[in-house]
């Protein structure tokens, strides 16, 4: 990968729930969404985790919006993809297509 971000399934599917929710990331709503669409169960822990991983490596900006009442006064953190995050995805789904279409010839007949 051209970022040298080395990143695994799940901080993959959190960098596409990301981009699925746009200005609507924070972590409950990624953690509902990846439920909704994987169908397992999903600790908000582990979301954190693989947000604070995924900032650390450059992947997702984070900022804190303004605090709300229907949260009692506590602001949520939201999260966008940054560009290297993009770059990162884009690369990973370059990567499945191709294996995808591969035909046992053009890997040099290992079947």
């Amino acid at each position: 990968m051209g970022s040298n971000a080395k990143i695994g399934e799940f901080e993959e599917l959190v960098l596409l729930a990301i981009s699925s929710l746009a200005e609507n990331a924070y972590g409950v709503t990624i953690r509902r969404l990846l439920e909704e669409v994987t169908e397992r169960t999903v600790s908000i822990g582990s979301v954190y985790v693989a947000l604070d991983r995924l900032e650390q490596k450059g992947l997702v900006i984070s900022w804190t919006g303004e605090p709300t009442s229907e949260r009692g006064g506590r602001a949520k953190r939201f999260f966008q993809l940054d560009g290297a995050g993009r770059e990162v995805l884009d690369e990973l789904s370059e990567i499945r297509q191709k294996l995808k279409t591969r035909t046992p010839l053009e890997i040099g007949g290992i079947v």
